[in-house]
């Protein structure tokens, strides 16, 4: 097993959703003292208060189907569609980016697995994630929403989503789409593939620096780390471990789909 990693937790407080977790600032971010080889799943899977899923989580796993798959993608079958259907493969349409974008800063401090189950809620909750119709929520929208026991009812959060609304339309003005400001940060040159969760980062020069051109645009919870996560679950990057099912048949979409 790899080192552990170690950083400070913010301090712990009960969430208006119901549940005590742990609070991160408008970055959006959160690392615990977790094995390496766990802060892909961490940022993923949300492997928060889940450590003992990390022991027994290989790097790959054959499922019951007899499908090999990225480990944390084999863990529940809410991992497994979402790994196999959606997780890396490419997206360059701005409501589904902007969606994801909301939905990571939602996570923070939470579980993915949360989010993930809450999602269809989250979309009725918010518009199906258009941009222009959240971007004109008001205050009797986030009082709504704080009541709506089916999301993460976070003031902070909530604001954060119809704020980031706002931010979007003007970079959709000023750059046409999200997607052109959010593919520009794809890496450049042929990257290799992960052959282990200890090879994934949980940032990178990329993410960085597309957290701050985010941040600096007005976007708020899109920390390094969930500027990462974007940009593996939109395919940007293609993150699928080398021997999982996936991973070739992501590549091949990501080279034939259209960039921005």
């Amino acid at each position: 097993m790899a080192a552990a990693v170690t950083a400070k937790w913010p301090k712990r407080r009960a969430g208006r959703d119901g549940g005590v977790g742990r609070r991160s600032g408008d970055g959006g971010d959160r690392t615990s003292q977790v094995p390496a080889c766990g802060r892909l799943a961490a940022t993923i899977a949300g492997c928060l208060d889940v450590s003992g899923m990390l022991a027994v989580m290989g790097d790959l796993e054959r499922g019951a189907d007899g499908v090999v798959r990225c480990g944390w993608g084999a863990s529940t079958p809410d991992y497994a569609a979402y790994h196999d259907h959606e997780w890396g493969r490419p997206v360059v349409d701005d409501d589904r980016l902007f969606e994801k974008l909301c939905l990571e800063g939602f996570q923070s401090g939470l579980s993915w697995l949360t989010i993930l189950r809450k999602r269809e809620s989250f979309r009725s909750a918010f518009a199906d994630f258009r941009i222009a119709e959240v971007a004109r929520f008001g205050s009797d929208d986030v009082e709504r929403l704080l009541g709506d026991v089916s999301i993460v009812r976070h003031r902070g959060k909530i604001e954060a989503a119809i704020g980031n609304a706002s931010a979007a339309i003007e970079v959709q003005r000023q750059l046409g789409s999200l997607a052109t400001l959010v593919w520009s940060f794809e890496p450049r040159g042929r990257r290799s593939a992960p052959r282990a969760l200890a090879e994934v980062a949980a940032t990178t020069p990329e993410s960085t620096a597309l957290s701050k051109e985010l941040r600096a645009r007005g976007f708020r919870f899109v920390g390094p780390t969930s500027a990462y996560a974007l940009m593996q679950a939109m395919g940007v990057v293609n993150d699928h471990l080398s021997g999982c099912w996936c991973r070739a048949e992501v590549e091949g979409e990501r080279r034939a789909s259209a960039r921005p």
